[in-house]
């Protein structure tokens, strides 16, 4: 008996070895806007970003006052233009108009792109320091306390879609889209 005592008690000691080897989770949380605010270099790109803007702008007000000008002369003269000229001008108007609507839709994007070019890199020197002290710390994740939900770090992890789907018995996959653009 009392070697099943003893047997029994070595069974149990094995078996909850493997559960306090098992790794506990640690959570943490930093408020990702308001370190992203003190990064150095921010104050550098936002005054680039700004100048290039401001830049983009003036362009497009001069643009816009060759219009004015164009319109206004178009308007004052018209009544004394022949037909040839008179199309002449509201071709030249117009053709501008459309300029001007390419121009935007081009200045949006390069202002995008801009800005992603001098922000990406701080926000990738700010993601490396999270990645960086959560290894050090021994954090298995690190939520943004500023953007609800957000997962800044997480340990590498086994997808689970395929366990969670043979559950569910899903077969199906989701269809890839043509990102081709045809």
């Amino acid at each position: 008996m009392t070697r099943a005592i003893g047997f029994a008690a070595i069974c149990l000691l094995l078996s909850a070895a493997p559960v306090e080897a098992q790794p506990k989770n640690k959570f943490g949380h930093i408020d990702f806007a308001e370190l992203y605010s003190l990064m150095p270099g921010l104050d550098t790109a936002r005054q680039i970003f700004e100048q290039y803007n401001r830049s983009i702008q003036e362009q497009y007000g001069a643009m816009q006052t060759e219009l004015e000008n164009k319109y206004m002369d178009y308007e004052a003269n018209k009544g004394g233009m022949s037909e040839i000229i008179r199309q002449t001008k509201e071709a030249e108007i117009n053709d501008l108009r459309e300029r001007m609507d390419a121009f935007e839709v081009k200045a949006a994007e390069d202002l995008q792109n801009r800005e992603l070019e001098l922000t990406t890199p701080i926000i990738d020197r700010a993601m490396e320091a999270i990645r960086e002290v959560a290894a050090e710390n021994g954090y298995t994740y690190i939520f943004s306390s500023s953007n609800e939900g957000l997962l800044l770090y997480a340990e590498p992890s086994d997808d689970i879609m395929p366990l969670v789907k043979k559950k569910l018995n899903i077969t199906a996959t989701v269809p890839e889209t043509d990102n081709s653009g045809q």
